[in-house]
């Protein structure tokens, strides 16, 4: 029986327009961060040349690198490649199913929902709202939100796959699978929160726990939000485009179960050469280092579906695209195992060579092949021909330069910067370079990276011209088909049990519990285990010689059922998950720590901290000093012995702010002691470290009067904006309900710690003769009063407690650094 189907190709030029719009809004937000690391003034001072002086200010808060950094990444991540990928998949589902979507009022929720939530990202992510872990700032509502997007997408692509009238699942659906179930489950765990107010939450994860988790989404959300469902698009739009088929079929099977089932097991390789358990800093790296065999038989597979059509690369903008795209895809692979090497790590972490390789994914692989497919889409969508190849060439190209002209030269400034971060001087004992050094040695390279990212968007805006002419001179047209309806009996007939107990996945689990043993068990059985495991496959490799056409079977007959399949995917991605993150789960407690134990926050440094994470800071400053005698030269304490950050140093860090990008010194031991006043007394809550209040305020007004060349914006509007006392004795009690042993404390208590602690910070800041310039009428006791108050004054509290930590043996009862009888006897110091 045969019937007409019109495809729903509404949503696709919907999320196909939304994709180039928020593209082009996130490259111009790129654009100007980078513009931010060479010249200060662009954050918010050049508003006040532009508008002939009717603007003044230092700085603008909404518009400063810390904060507009997580608006650029959410930006090219969720709204760019997100609506390209919606585009693509919504599009080459219909016709590999050979059925309209399931559902156009899901399709809608699901379009317009998208939007609302990216909107709402550019609304709050500026203001200041931000959970401050990368790629997962949203604030929980927004992430409520997401969360139920995604699940109505989820629902409207399987309930389609359920409809469907072929009878196997083609390649490119096996990836849009894996990636709807594996980011679901990524974006649920990572971003688990207790919140404290509407805006405000703290992840149920700290320390260790939180960092395993986030890269564990981090690195994974780059596998399959940026990587799977491009590759799934690859698959489909590519030989369309050459009008050639797949190059092996039998190869996207290899590509596609290993990829899915080891490029979980990565993430830790963001954490190497910290205090992590070696045991998880081999295991990122090995399984990196194996991701190298999967993603270039995926890059290979697509480069060699184009054989016999490479004579098209002179004429369709089309194939460059997708050409250029994939070979970006093999380079990006290629170096991100390298990077995963510990010893290529120890260089490249914390510097901009990481940043050039992200771009050379997002840009290179996801923006050229997001280029490609709008340019092949577009006459399609409105029944026309494109209304400039000529355009298109030039977009190309004008890209292709701007794109290699942006990673050569985070390239060359991050080995720069960590050869030189590295280097002693004569004798060993002392660092060559202090870190401004080497900022102001890569400049160059950011102004190049400026012109780079400068000239990738406008190639954007070339191509926005492109689809929006083509657009004009065609009318929207949804393409309608003849199509054989399939019978239920005919697809979806494969039993539960056939599908999960069978030889091939006997052998597979029996071989992977022992590898999984194999790191945990103790000495001697732990070779055995390892032992069995290879075994195992020996004996599955026997097995699939004897019965080679009863697994090529099993597999042919998978496919045919959408549900096991989904279901396989679902354990292949959560095994690695697991194995990573339980263990953490069950030893970092502070009942298992031995060594050094953070000492817990006053609810002033807790206010400071919050204010800190707000500002973005954590996008320039690192909390962690790796386990490498440099870094430790540089920023550890003089006189301490192996003083790197050790892992119960933020054990009740939520979230944990080790960061992954150095634009600024780490500030781990920026902190310091109880001080003393004067007469010798020790204040009651003020710490003093490395740098005295004055300086840190001074720091704050003007960066470039205490550090010459510092490309830091100045903070000022945090004098004129209050600290949120009220809203401490809340999140304190949310933070002891997550496991920070704060002492049993009273809202009166709260609030009379956090007033003395500013009136201390206060006093000292107007001892030494601070003066605020736009406030030049304060002195005395109304300065001190103002000060007090100041979001300013409690960040200055929380930078002067970073690396103050107490020393533990195991099990030993924990006691609170904050004693009860103390706190109770905790005043302002009276008004003289």
């Amino acid at each position: 029986m045969t019937t007409t189907i019109t495809y729903d190709d509404k949503s696709v030029r919907q999320f196909m327009i939304a994709s180039i719009f928020w593209g082009i809004v996130g490259m111009l937000v790129g654009v100007l961060i980078a513009t931010q690391l060479s010249w200060w003034q662009m954050n918010g001072k050049f508003l006040e040349w532009i508008s002939f002086g009717a603007i003044k200010a230092e700085g603008i808060s909404f518009l400063t690198f810390g904060r507009l950094r997580p608006l650029h990444t959410n930006a090219v991540i969720f709204a760019f490649v997100g609506n390209m990928m919606f585009a693509g998949i919504y599009y080459s589902t219909q016709r590999l199913c050979k059925v309209r979507t399931a559902s156009d009022l899901l399709s809608k929720i699901h379009f317009w929902g998208w939007q609302l939530i990216i909107v709402a990202a550019a609304v709050t992510l500026p203001a200041g709202f931000t959970r401050s872990k990368e790629y997962a700032e949203l604030i929980w509502p927004i992430n409520i939100a997401v969360v139920l997007i995604w699940v109505v997408f989820a629902v409207n692509f399987f309930w389609t796959l359920a409809k469907r009238n072929e009878k196997s699942l083609y390649v490119a659906l096996w990836f849009y699978i894996a990636t709807i179930v594996t980011v679901a489950m990524l974006y649920i765990v990572n971003h688990l929160s207790l919140p404290t107010s509407f805006t405000h939450s703290y992840p149920i994860f700290g320390g260790l726990q939180d960092g395993l988790v986030q890269w564990w989404y981090g690195h994974n959300a780059v596998a399959f939000f940026l990587t799977t469902p491009i590759l799934g698009i690859m698959y489909y739009f590519l030989p369309k485009a050459a009008n050639r088929p797949v190059y092996s079929y039998r190869l996207s099977i290899v590509h596609f179960w290993s990829l899915v089932f080891i490029y979980i097991w990565a993430g830790p390789h963001h954490l190497l050469n910290t205090d992590l358990p070696r045991w998880l800093q081999m295991l990122g790296m090995l399984f990196s280092l194996m991701l190298w065999a999967p993603s270039w038989g995926g890059m290979l597979n697509g480069l060699l579906t184009l054989r016999g059509a490479w004579d098209k690369l002179r004429t369709d903008p089309v194939i460059k695209f997708f050409a250029a795209g994939v070979t970006f895809y093999g380079m990006s692979t290629f170096e991100g195992p390298l990077l995963s090497i510990r010893a290529v790590n120890a260089l490249s972490h914390y510097t901009d060579w990481t940043i050039g390789h992200v771009h050379s994914g997002a840009l290179g692989w996801n923006g050229l092949m997001a280029a490609g497919m709008f340019y092949w889409l577009a006459p399609r969508l409105w029944k026309t021909e494109l209304w400039s190849k000529a355009l298109a060439n030039m977009h190309f190209w004008i890209g292709m330069v701007g794109i290699l002209l942006y990673v050569v030269a985070l390239w060359c400034a991050g080995i720069m910067q960590g050869l030189m971060l590295n280097e002693v001087g004569p004798g060993g004992t002392t660092l060559k370079y202090e870190f401004l050094e080497t900022l102001e040695s890569i400049q160059i390279f950011y102004i190049l990276r400026s012109l780079g990212g400068t000239l990738y968007l406008l190639g954007f805006i070339l191509c926005a011209v492109n689809i929006f002419m083509t657009a004009r001179s065609g009318t929207p047209h949804d393409e309608s088909v003849e199509v054989t309806l399939l019978e239920k009996k005919q697809k979806d007939g494969m039993r539960w049990g056939e599908a999960l107990f069978n030889d091939p996945l006997a052998h597979i689990f029996l071989a992977l519990a022992f590898i999984i043993l194999w790191f945990f068990l103790p000495p001697h059985a732990d070779k055995a285990a390892l032992v069995v495991s290879l075994l195992l496959c020996v004996k599955a490799y026997k097995s699939f010689q004897a019965g080679k056409d009863k697994w090529t079977d099993y597999h042919e007959r998978l496919i045919e059922n959408y549900l096991p399949f989904t279901v396989l995917v679902f354990v292949a991605v959560a095994i690695g998950g697991a194995v990573q993150i339980i263990p953490s789960l069950i030893i970092n407690r502070e009942k298992n720590i031995e060594g050094r134990l953070q000492e817990l926050y006053t609810p002033l440094e807790l206010a400071g901290r919050d204010i800190y994470v707000s500002e973005g800071c954590y996008n320039c400053h690192s909390q962690m000093i790796r386990t490498l005698v440099p870094e430790v030269m540089r920023y550890g304490r003089p006189g301490v012995v192996n003083d790197y950050s050790h892992l119960g140093e933020s054990l009740f860090d939520h979230p944990y702010q080790w960061g992954s990008k150095r634009t600024g010194p780490d500030l781990a031991r920026e902190g310091g002691p109880i001080a003393k006043d004067p007469a010798g007394t020790p204040y009651k809550f003020m710490r003093v470290g490395k740098r005295g209040n004055d300086w840190h305020f001074n720091h704050f007004i003007n960066p470039r009067q205490i550090s010459p060349g510092s490309n830091m914006p100045a903070y000022t509007w945090l004098l004129d904006k209050e600290t949120d006392v009220k809203a401490l004795p809340n999140k304190i009690r949310k933070q002891v309900a997550l496991g920070v042993p704060w002492p049993a404390l009273s809202k009166h208590e709260i609030t009379d710690m956090a007033e003395t602690q500013s009136q201390e910070i206060a006093k000292s800041l107007v001892d030494a003769k601070i003066f605020i310039p736009a406030k030049p009428e304060l002195h005395g006791d109304a300065l001190r009063n103002h000060l007090a108050k100041s979001q300013m004054v409690a960040v200055i509290a929380y930078l002067q407690k970073l690396g103050s930590y107490r020393e533990i043996k195991k099990d030993a009862p924990f006691k609170s650094s904050l004693d009860p009888d103390t706190l109770r006897k905790a005043s302002p110091p009276k008004q003289p």
